[in-house]
């Protein structure tokens, strides 16, 4: 059964997070290409003030990426699907610094491969060369096996990444904050990186929002693309008391 339209009430007094790409941007061939709509950053701050700071952006990217995009610090943050988060310190494994070398390769030898170097982690992006998933896929597995991390698939991306992480651990710990107990969560994003998040907010009686076509999810509602996701937003602020 197709997944109906969120209703506007599910934004009101509640704990709002929201994924980056795909959710408040549209995915681009590469992560720097995307575009910022002028008017993100304004609904953005509105929200965030009328839910008294309770809206993180949860996002895969590094932190200090975002921070490129989103510069208000009254936004927060939570970046490289959760682990980059205050109170959570992780070591790099050196294997990702000893692979790098042959994935700056595999980049070279498939032109379109784009290799995104994170703070505990690297994405292998084969959006500009799909032929290349297969090796992409493979070179992924090889470097999670030798760094004990694990694979991550996304649209048309490999991300290796720590195991002991998720964007659903990340937010489940904010939930315990003060500022964020007692609301109800809301989780708006649109990839299977997403589905850990979706399902932590429902098992804390909360709801999630897919972005995107309909598929196998743990959420509950649906929102077409990134232009229903502010249109959304902004008409359920602007009811709010």
């Amino acid at each position: 059964m197709p997944l109906p339209a969120p209703p506007r009430s599910l934004l009101q007094d509640c704990a709002l997070f929201l994924d980056f790409d795909g959710t408040l941007v549209a995915i681009a061939d590469r992560p720097d290409a995307i575009t910022v709509a002028p008017s993100l950053l304004p609904l953005l701050q509105g929200l965030s003030r009328k839910l008294d700071g309770r809206l993180v952006v949860v996002s895969g990217r590094a932190t200090a990426d975002i921070r490129q995009w989103l510069v208000p610090p009254e936004i927060a943050v939570v970046g490289s699907h959760g682990l980059e988060r205050d109170g959570l310190a992780i070591a790099r494994p050196a294997a990702l610094d000893q692979a790098l070398p042959d994935l700056r390769e595999l980049q070279t030898r498939h032109p379109g491969v784009a290799i995104e170097e994170k703070p505990f982690g690297v994405a292998i992006h084969f959006r500009e060369s799909p032929q290349a998933e297969e090796v992409c896929r493979g070179a992924a597995a090889e470097l999670a096996m030798k760094a004990g991390m694990q694979v991550l698939p996304g649209k048309m991306v490999f991300e290796i990444k720590p195991a002991d992480g998720n964007k659903g651990t990340a937010i489940s710990a904010l939930m315990t904050l003060p500022a964020f107990t007692g609301h109800k969560p809301l989780f708006i994003g649109d990839d299977i990186t997403d589905e850990d998040g979706f399902a932590a907010v429902r098992a804390l009686g909360g709801a999630a929002i897919l972005v995107g076509d309909e598929r196998n999810t743990a959420a509950s509602f649906r929102l077409d693309d990134v232009d229903h996701v502010h249109r959304w937003l902004r008409d359920a602020c602007e009811e709010m008391e």
